[in-house]
Order: C-alpha cells, then structure tokens, then sequence
C-alpha cells in the first residue's frame, strides 16, 4: 500500500515546529468514525429499483387536489393510481433543500440537518407508562407527558422531543393537541409531532407560531416539525395528503417516514422492504415539492421485520439496524436530511436486553451519518416508555458520541515531548499534559468504575438502584417556564378544541 505525504511518511526529526504547524492545517486532525453497508453500486440498483417501482407500479392517491397537481406536472394518473416518471422524481430532488436547521422555543438554533450530523431525540405515541418510582405499567395520562418533557429538556444527549405517549385522560379526537402543548410548555427543545387531522396540524402550528412570536419567526427557525406517515403498501391517504399540502405551503419541515414491515406489509427480503420505504418517502417528497420548489422534507422508512415467531413489528432485530443504515446511506445519495432511530428495545423493561439492543442500536445509527435518530426510550415494540430507560439510553449516547468525536491527532495531543521527559520508569499522572487534557475523557454518573471494595462501602447499589434515583433527580428539575402570557395564549386556543 502506498501512501500519499502524510504523517505516516514523515521525519518528523527534520521537521520545524511551524512546518508542522502547517502540515497541520493541511490535514484533517479528527477522522469521524463511519461504516458503510451498502456499495456504490448496491445504492445505485436500489435507486434505480425505486424509480422503476414508482413508474411500473404507482401509489395510491384518492385525494382530488393532489391527483390534480400530480398530473398537472407529468405524472401519470389513472384512476387512484399516480405513476411517477424518473425525470419528475430527479427534478423534485434536485429542489429539495440539503439542509434544514431547526431551533429552541428561545429561537436559538441547535440542529443542523445535514451531512452526517447526528442528532438523538425521543418517540411518539406510545400508549402506555413505565412508572419510574413503582416500576408498575398503566395508561399514558396528561402528566406523563409533562414528566417526559421536563425529563427529554433535562437529558443532554436528547437534542430534540417528540410526544411521547397517547393522554388516555383527555379526549381522543383532540389528544394530539393536548400531548404538543405539554412538550412545547415543558421542553424549550425543538418538537416533532404528528396528528391524525388538518385541523390538529392548524392547531399545533397556531401554538408553535405563538411561541416563536409570529409565523415569520416560526417559519425562519422552526421549532417544530411534522412527521406523516403513508400507509405500507404504497398509500397516500387523504387526511396524510392534507397535512403534507398544508406544511410544504407554509414552508414547516415535515418527515415522510412508512413503517414497511418485512414479510407483511413489504417484501420479505431486506432489499425489496428498503425499495419499496424509499418509495414511499420520495412519493411525498416529490408532493411537496410540485406544490412548493424548496419546501423541507426529511428521507426516511422505518423497516423492520414481521417476526413470524411472535407477530410483532420488531424494534430489536439486527436487521432493522442495517436497514436504518443503509436508507441513511441512500439519504446521503440524495443529499436529504434523514430520519433514523435508536435507542429502542422489544424488552419490557429497562433490562440486560434493553440496555444491549440500545446500545446497538445507538452506535450503528451514529455510524451510519443519520440526522435526527428518534425512539429512544421506547419498549415493548413501541407500546411502551420508560422515564428510566430514557435516562439509561442518555448514558449509552454519552458514550457513543465520546466514540464518535474521533481522535485527535495533533502535535500537542501526539505528546512526543512528554513521553520524552517522562522516558521509561516514569509515570505522566503528575504531568502537565495530563491536567490539559484529562477532561477531554468521559466519566459517567451513572455507571460504576469502582473497586469491589469501594463498591461495597458506598452501599453495594446496583445499576437499577442507581438508576431509579438518577432518573428521580433528572424529572424533578424544572426548566424555566414560558411567559404567563403566552400560556394564556395557549390556553385560550385550547378552549376552541373540538
């Protein structure tokens, strides 16, 4: 193997520390981790098996606008079924943003979408309740969604929420409506949701533009986005068409994202589920982009497996991870923000299982490139969340991104010199170098590093123990709250719910 003038090839003994220096700003200092699981040509033959699925097969579409504008702009309409030539999907990609950023309710911009940047955020509409304290499982109410929102503001690797559970205490027609304000009051973060009318979407919107102000604020640096859903196999229905017509008009970033399951709801094989959820993002994708050149859309499928055994849609198999990776891999071809998850688990609990397909799950999404990675905390085949398996995902993200800083390769942090006036025998804890740099290292709260013996003085706590407590502590602090006069706003829409 040959390389290029680099410091593998350099004599470094005839080198100046300015020549260094300015070898220094040539090269890149942190390499990213990365993996790949797709070929250059593997990507191109799934690409090219999509447009041939969107122009040989179609998707169904009743909606009347929507048949209307697809046709309007070449796309072959007969009957409910849209055929889409590749030339109009090339030109809708070629007008859909590369990077979207988002911000705090305070307007301050914390997300870039974009490139390989990886940000974690939570779930959504999880029906039931890990009670933290009594370990038990009941409905999600009202004030579970406070608790997850104070405990996602508290979470440092949790750079965005969702809303998490479905509020069995208020009505069903308007839960959606009720779960959004208490993540917006709860959580300064940046909020995906989705709702199940346009009514709901008009609704959530109206509070997002009273916190950012204006609509001119929300839509300059939004603090919420839109996540819809088409239906597995290749639908479109009418109320999804109304809300994605909506947010392109208003320029709100929205995510396309099916949930194709392998052997039920799409092909049984890993690279027929991947055509056929990369279909159904691009279809909404190229909707939006006819009816607004440069509205915001994020790529996505969640695919997973139908495991035959249990019947379940799985959010542990190994298979569900490659499959993330690899539609992020196609999100980078495209050059579109993606949406991933992680973080998830088919445990019942915050257990060894949970805690090992987390932390599978986190790496290889973080390895992958993918944008906004979502479900972590989430149990139980997306039934259940877990305050505390929230906190322990936040601890296996920690390390995670300690992993994907990379190293540093530079002339201080080589400490040629220190090892030379340490030399053999000596030892670098009392050295400068290493009060420089030893905060550079992570230290956890949460896991135990410590000898047996210490160990057992503190208490002999085991992780669960010291989980419930660190969870206790996260809930219980309270994040500044919005302006009385703007929760009087909001409560003052929430009156004319219907």
């Amino acid at each position: 193997m040959e390389f290029e003038d680099s410091y593998l090839t350099r004599d470094f003994s005839s080198m100046t520390s300015e020549s260094r220096e300015e070898a220094d700003i040539k090269l890149d200092l942190r390499f990213k981790p990365r993996q790949f699981v797709l070929s250059d040509d593997q990507v191109w033959q799934l690409h090219y098996g999509a447009l041939e699925v969107m122009e040989r097969t179609g998707v169904k579409v009743t909606h009347a606008r929507a048949l209307e504008v697809l046709a309007d702009h070449g796309a072959r309409v007969e009957g409910d079924r849209v055929y889409l030539p590749s030339w109009l999907v090339q030109k809708a990609l070629a007008t859909a943003p590369s990077s979207i950023f988002l911000g705090t309710r305070d307007r301050e911009q914390t997300l870039e979408l974009s490139d390989e940047k990886t940000w974690f955020g939570t779930t959504l509409d999880a029906f039931d309740y890990l009670d933290p304290d009594t370990e038990d499982r009941r409905r999600f109410r009202l004030e579970d969604c406070r608790t997850t929102a104070t405990l996602t503001n508290n979470l440092s690797n949790f750079t965005w929420n969702m809303t998490l559970g479905v509020a069995e205490d208020v009505p069903s027609e308007t839960s959606d409506r009720h779960v959004a304000r208490q993540a917006l009051i709860y959580s300064k973060k940046p909020l995906v949701f989705s709702c199940g009318t346009l009514d709901g979407l008009k609704d959530i919107y109206a509070m997002g533009t009273t916190i950012a102000g204006s609509e001119e604020n929300l839509l300059a640096m939004p603090n919420i986005v839109l996540l819809n859903t088409p239906i597995s196999p290749l639908v479109y229905d009418d109320q999804l068409i109304d809300r994605l017509l909506f947010a392109a008009e208003q320029g709100l970033p929205q995510i396309c994202y099916s949930g194709p399951q392998a052997g039920s709801t799409a092909p049984v094989t890993l690279s027929g589920t991947l055509i056929q959820g990369s279909v159904e993002s691009l279809f909404g994708i190229v909707l939006g982009q006819l009816v607004r050149p440069g509205a915001p859309f994020v790529y996505g499928a969640f695919g997973t497996i139908f495991d035959m055994a249990t019947t379940v849609f799985s959010f542990g198999a190994p298979e569900m991870h490659i499959m993330a990776s690899a539609m992020a891999q196609l999100s980078h071809f495209y050059n579109l923000p993606f949406f991933g998850m992680s973080g998830c688990s088919d445990a019942k609990y915050p257990d060894s299982q949970a805690a090992v397909e987390g932390a599978f799950s986190c790496l290889t999404s973080a390895l992958s490139g993918a944008n906004m990675v979502h479900d972590n905390g989430l149990l139980d085949h997306a039934t259940l969340v877990s305050p505390a398996y929230m906190v322990l995902v936040n601890e296996i993200l920690h390390m995670v991104n300690q992993y994907m800083r990379g190293i540093i390769i530079d002339e201080d942090r080589m400490a040629l010199d220190v090892i030379d006036s340490v030399g053999p025998g000596g030892h670098f804890l009392s050295d400068e170098h290493t009060m420089k740099f030893f905060r550079d290292i992570w230290y956890s709260k949460l896991f135990d590093r410590s000898v047996n013996s210490n160990w057992v003085a503190k208490g002999a706590r085991k992780i669960n123990d010291r989980l419930a407590e660190f969870t206790r502590q996260l809930i219980e602090q309270k994040e500044e709250p919005l302006d009385e006069a703007i929760i009087k706003e909001l409560d003052d829409q929430a009156r004319h719910w219907r």
